[in-house]
């Protein structure tokens, strides 16, 4: 029995494998994309801490003792 629907250029051959990477490179070019975007937004506001000496260890209230310089 011969298979006589094989196709090279069909979807599962090689325009598949080229789709498949064009899509993966596209996805990884936008995350890096993003993630400096992040970096860079995060990198203009520092903060400092208030008192670094009255911070307990197991403290849920944590975000009140940075100050986020705008």
């Amino acid at each position: 029995m011969e298979n006589t629907n094989r196709s090279v250029f069909g979807l599962s051959g090689v325009t598949g494998m080229l789709i498949a990477t064009v899509l993966l490179l596209s996805i990884l070019a936008g995350l890096t994309v993003w993630g400096i975007k992040a970096q860079q937004e995060v990198a203009n506001k520092p903060y400092t801490i208030k008192d670094a000496y009255t911070i307990k260890m197991r403290d849920n209230s944590a975000q009140g003792h940075k100050i986020i310089k705008q």
